[in-house]
């Protein structure tokens, strides 16, 4: 059974190259650049950054397992900011223990993992888009948290968080 799913992966993935996927450099970019942020933590001995790194790269390999497929780099961000999300709630609440030096490595592995996603977007950019959004509905889907929700998360994608995103729209429908 075990030698079958790997002749069905080698094929699949020799499938894949013969159709010509011109965007799997692309694809690979961040992933790549994890990869080579790993090899260059172990010849300097930065063992924050190493084990930061290996965890993200981890999970992204979990990831492609789950899809049977390649991550892209749409998916490597994914990853990164749930690593970043997990960061914060930790910092958070190593903070209300009174332990500020797991708040301290929290940060450092924080401060590593913001290299890998695109600049955020600033409150008053997230309101130019809401207030775009908004513009562009119909009158009376203008007042719906909840589309107007989707349309500004799916132009702000890996840009902005969403519980920021979530805040913005609340103000702007009041």
């Amino acid at each position: 059974m075990l030698y079958c799913y790997i002749a069905f992966s080698l094929t699949r993935y020799s499938c894949d190259c013969a159709q010509g996927k011109q965007d799997s450099k692309l694809t690979k970019m961040l992933k790549q650049q994890i990869e080579e942020e790993i090899k260059a933590a172990l010849k300097s001995g930065d063992q924050v950054r190493l084990s930061t790194l290996r965890l993200v790269l981890s999970a992204i390999k979990n990831l492609e397992i789950d899809k049977h497929s390649e991550a892209t780099d749409e998916d490597v961000i994914v990853v990164v900011q749930k690593q970043i999300k997990q960061r914060k709630e930790a910092i958070e609440l190593y903070r209300k223990g009174g332990r500020e030096d797991l708040a301290a490595k929290e940060e450092a592995e924080l401060s590593i993992l913001n290299k890998f996603i695109p600049q955020q977007l600033s409150e008053p950019e997230i309101k130019k888009v809401v207030e775009e959004v908004r513009a562009g509905m119909p009158e009376t889907e203008k007042n719906n948290f909840g589309k107007v929700m989707a349309l500004v998360m799916a132009r702000v994608k890996g840009k902005a968080e969403g519980n920021l995103v979530g805040k913005v729209v609340k103000e702007s429908l009041v």
